[in-house]
């Protein structure tokens, strides 16, 4: 089966200051870097698409987090494979394992754009250079869909920086969901763990730009709409799903897999 996966380390920069674990949006950037291993691989990297006038970009992301994150220091794998293309849309589905056991999973949907016309470019190169693979990790490609905005929970601006540049010099979706996760209180995230997080790219923005974000109560409960704008126009919306913490294990009580030198 043409699948991908590559084994990383969670590191200091990706931990949770309070619990030692990986940060839910470390997870999802390891899984596009192991994408980005496994495009290197097929000789569609962004440096591949580049020669041609062409860039990877991202339209929706879709992750669940179905089981406890793990510690500083411990190995995850990432796997990834492309799940379903269309003549214009790309879709890979991805899980993330710790210990041979899945803690994160989902789907992204790409596209390859013209460097020029900044259009969609036809899928001709996936489907004649990859496997597609039929496996879906939470169920059929779905539209995104926003839902009804509650109560206003509170609102954020932030005027784009070098350090949110990706590659093809326009902000990386990353920092989209770190704005969208500064307008949630400190208090709320000590007492709660992301379920899930749903996110529709609708136009890109570059160095410089100023974005807003509002966020709303959804109608479930512990859910939030975030949608982010520049001049007033959403250039990104996103759904987040959170969960109570359990009761987990105490990092003091915990036997840390790391290397001791005598």
């Amino acid at each position: 089966m043409d699948k991908y996966s590559h084994t990383y380390n969670v590191i200091l920069d990706n931990m949770d200051l309070n619990e030692y674990r990986l940060r839910p949006i470390a997870a999802i950037m390891y899984m596009q870097d192991c994408f980005a291993r496994y495009c290197a691989t097929k000789k569609l990297a962004a440096y591949d698409l580049f020669k041609k006038n062409l860039y990877w970009i991202i339209s929706e992301f879709n992750v669940e987090f179905v089981d406890d994150l793990p510690f500083w220091s411990e190995e995850i794998t990432a796997e990834i494979w492309f799940s379903e293309v269309t003549k214009l849309k790309i879709y890979t589905d991805f899980v993330i394992k710790y210990n041979d056991k899945v803690f994160a999973k989902g789907n992204i949907c790409w596209f390859i754009l013209d460097q020029i016309t900044k259009r969609p470019a036809k899928t001709d190169i996936i489907t004649t250079g990859c496997q597609v693979i039929n496996e879906l990790t939470i169920g059929e490609h779905k539209k995104f869909v926003l839902g009804e905005k509650g109560e206003k929970v509170s609102d954020i601006v932030h005027k784009t920086n070098v350090s949110d540049l990706d590659f093809n010099i326009h902000v990386n979706n990353k920092s989209y969901i770190v704005i969208a996760e500064m307008t949630l209180s400190n208090d709320f995230k000590k007492t709660h763990d992301l379920k899930n997080i749903n996110i529709k790219y609708n136009r890109e923005t570059f160095l410089g730009d100023t974005l807003v974000c509002n966020t709303y109560k959804s109608d479930k409960t512990d859910s939030f709409i975030h949608i982010i704008e520049k001049d007033g126009v959403s250039v990104c919306d996103i759904t987040t799903e959170w969960k109570e913490k359990p009761q987990k294990e105490n990092i003091c009580d915990y036997k840390l897999k790391v290397k001791t030198y005598l």
